[in-house]
């Protein structure tokens, strides 16, 4: 079975209801993972995804904030969630295909603005979220599994526009990169994304302050798909839609797509 997968921040689903149709509508995955839907899950636009053959979906939601969504043509069964670091937020759902492969949908806490967690709390509840997805996957040996999401950290030099300058802005900082390589080397996960572009800047958001995000190209890449190393080679054609960040009331947070063939 071959389907293309997608991941997306969209940054409030009601309100990018029309861009979220459009990507639907140009790009048909089969399957698109969204994060910070901010939306309680009884509100989330199903008519119009499932006119258009999205007639799954598999969901966690609170009002405002957070909440995490798996859109699917294909048939997924709802498998759970767990709620990292005790923060009583809607920022993971897992859902199985027919094929057994699992999807992994998660959006983890930003962590504010300052590096420390002594002057700032969310950034010591972001630390603790990745301790406990680290500590989850060392317990659980994942297999036939894709992670896909919001990881709000941009792991390598080339994931930033400059490496040197945001070594001390929250999502490029060392002790961040360092707690996202524990996670991914507890589960034996493979970075799709890069195993496909393994050189050059790759970006996959863009902050709103940029007045001309575009020329600047002030990104970062805190959106990734990963996959457990049984099934990572059957990841291909990897790709950020960096046109939808350009899109009418855009996220700033553009797709990442992948294909397999499982």
């Amino acid at each position: 079975m071959t389907f293309t997968l997608a991941t997306w921040n969209i940054n409030s689903v009601r309100l990018r209801e029309p861009i979220v149709l459009k990507l639907l509508r140009e790009e048909f995955p089969d399957v698109l993972c969204l994060q910070e839907c901010k939306s309680p899950v009884e509100k989330i636009p199903t008519e119009a995804f499932s006119a258009l053959g999205y007639s799954h979906m598999i969901a966690r939601g609170q009002k405002g904030y957070n909440g995490v969504a798996i859109l699917s043509k294909l048939p997924i069964e709802d498998i759970g969630n767990k709620d990292f670091a005790n923060l009583g937020q809607a920022r993971h759902v897992a859902g199985r295909l027919a094929n057994g492969v699992i999807i992994q949908n998660f959006y983890v806490p930003a962590g504010g603005d300052v590096p420390d967690r002594k002057q700032n709390e969310k950034f010591g509840q972001k630390l603790d979220y990745l301790s406990e997805m680290r500590d989850w996957f060392t317990e659980t040996s994942p297999k036939r599994s894709i992670l896909v999401g919001d990881l709000n950290i941009a792991p390598g030099d080339d994931d930033v526009w400059n490496h040197k300058q945001l070594q001390k802005v929250v999502s490029h900082t060392p002790i961040e990169v360092t707690k996202l390589e524990e996670t991914q080397d507890a589960g034996c996960w493979v970075d799709i994304t890069r195993k496909d572009i393994p050189e050059g800047q790759l970006f996959s958001w863009w902050s709103y302050r940029a007045r001309d995000w575009d020329i600047a190209d002030k990104g970062r890449r805190l959106d990734h798909v990963w996959a457990t190393s049984d099934i990572a080679s059957a990841g291909h054609s990897s790709r950020v839609l960096r046109a939808a960040r350009g899109w009418e009331k855009p996220s700033d947070h553009a797709p990442v797509f992948a294909t397999f063939d499982l």
